[in-house]
């Protein structure tokens, strides 16, 4: 852990171009925190476990994800698994797999529209008229 009032992982990040800006007024109003926040964010990374290019491929999961959308984390992480040697079909695949993620919108919102033409008299499909 870093010293408090040292920054290593914000400046390293920054020196290799993997800074988001976004976090600038965050670093700026508390610097301990989001060094805090980085460390643990770049804990597996820095500690093994996992290959370089699953942990590019996780990388590339969540910058995509739709809570997180974030391009030029993708086009980084992107960029790095295809140095690392993977193929763009292995790419596709985390993309294709991270889309899922958008189906809980369906999942809760579907019942509920549902229910409230129930609740109108509106016609259902067959499939779901109970």
């Amino acid at each position: 852990m870093a010293e408090i009032g040292t920054t290593p992982v914000t400046d390293g990040l920054k020196a290799a171009g993997g800074w988001n800006q976004a976090w600038d007024e965050a670093a700026a109003l508390d610097p301990d925190w989001m060094e805090r926040f980085l460390e643990m964010g770049t804990a597996s990374w820095q500690r093994g476990g996992l290959d370089a290019k699953t942990l590019e491929f996780l990388a590339i999961a969540v910058d995509a994800s739709c809570t997180h959308m974030y391009a030029p984390g993708v086009r980084r992480h992107i960029a790095k698994a295809l140095d690392l040697g993977a193929t763009p079909k292995e790419i596709l695949a985390v993309l294709q797999a991270v889309a899922v993620l958008g189906i809980h919108s369906v999942a809760l919102g579907a019942p509920i529209l549902a229910q409230e033409m129930r609740d109108r008299g509106m016609p259902l499909p067959a499939a779901i008229d109970r």
